[in-house]
């Protein structure tokens, strides 16, 4: 029998980046893309490469053209990793795993390196199968843990919960990562909510401006523990415009939103500058043009905002492609 398990790509609506900062986000995942694992029972345990893992090239500018899409290592790295925490899970809870093997592969057709937590995804969906595989049941907030762990501990990811949260969970969630809950309990506090359909969300990404979230987190962890002044008050703010939108959506007060959003992305300019690239702002600065709202999905290369009407979007979407830009209605999961 072969076991298939999905995950799907985050878009942060609000509060990133201080989920690594015990601040507060809501982020969703959405099913227009996904990450799919395969997994089924063999004598030996193999993990089967696919196009991203090859090395073997048509050309040097193939080679370079590779390089820019998927960085220097594929997805085996990942699935390697998730094997192997997996393993070290099991061991430290004392859960006996049966003597069998398997063979592992995985597909994804979520924009690589864009902000919108593929490799995440990759591993979620890996951790899922392997649970079904060996009959392990994990909730979903101790899921987000290990494959946080996964990233950080094994392939030294710099990243946060929100997006394994919300990959976890399935469905739009609310988070705090108050730093005294998550030293007591682990985990923040996690409050699966509802979108509501008449808040009109876009997703805008382009394929040329693929970057680690590993650019933005390495210099804000640094400023962050070194007690930058300017990046502890941003975390406060980022932490009460999550706050304010949460408040809206559950007053229906839904025009708030906008210029809440704006104002997180204006707040990353304002401390983090230097990691916001031209073509990053640009998206930003043409969504904006036609008044739609915008801000990063992630740590950049995709963008996330709110339109009125369907006007707006056709004109969001003729201007944005013309700078080769993608853009999609996010088809949000819920539970």
């Amino acid at each position: 029998m072969i076991i298939k398990t999905i995950a799907y790509p985050r878009a942060a609506l609000i509060g990133n980046p201080s989920d690594g900062y015990f601040g507060k986000t809501i982020a969703f995942v959405f099913k227009n893309f996904c990450a799919e694992v395969q997994l089924y029972e063999s004598p030996e345990l193999e993990l089967l490469p696919t196009k991203r893992d090859g090395n073997i090239f048509t050309s040097i500018d193939e080679l370079s053209s590779d390089v820019e899409l998927y960085g220097y290592y594929g997805g085996i790295r990942l699935l390697k990793a998730a094997v192997k925490k997996f393993n070290d899970f099991c061991k430290c809870n004392k859960i006996d795993l049966e003597q069998k093997n398997f063979t592992i592969r995985y597909s994804s057709t979520i924009p690589n390196r864009l902000g919108l937590a593929g490799s995440s995804a990759i591993i979620t969906a890996a951790m899922r199968s392997m649970c079904e595989f060996y009959q392990i049941e994990v909730p979903p907030a101790i899921l987000a843990n290990m494959v946080l762990s996964t990233e950080r501990d094994e392939l030294n990811i710099p990243a946060g919960l929100q997006d394994r949260v919300a990959q976890a969970f399935n469905t739009p969630v609310f988070m705090d990562f108050d730093r005294t809950f998550m030293a007591e309990h682990g985990f923040g506090r996690y409050q699966p909510i509802q979108l509501p359909a008449e808040l009109k969300i876009y997703v805008a990404y382009r394929t040329d401006l693929a970057e680690g979230s590993e650019v933005l987190h390495s210099r804000l962890r640094e400023d962050f523990e070194s007690g930058k002044p300017e990046v502890l008050a941003a975390m406060k703010e980022w932490a009460a415009l999550t706050v304010e939108v949460k408040k809206s959506i559950d007053r229906m007060e839904l025009d708030r939103v906008p210029a809440l959003l704006n104002r997180n992305f204006d707040l990353r300019c304002e401390v983090c500058a230097s990691s916001i690239s031209t073509k990053n702002l640009q998206m930003v600065e043409l969504a904006r043009s036609v008044g739609a709202s915008a801000k990063f999905t992630g740590s950049g290369g995709a963008i996330i905002g709110t339109y009125q009407k369907e006007k707006m979007f056709r004109d969001l979407v003729k201007v944005l492609n013309l700078s080769g830009i993608e853009v999609i209605k996010p088809e949000i999961v819920s539970h």
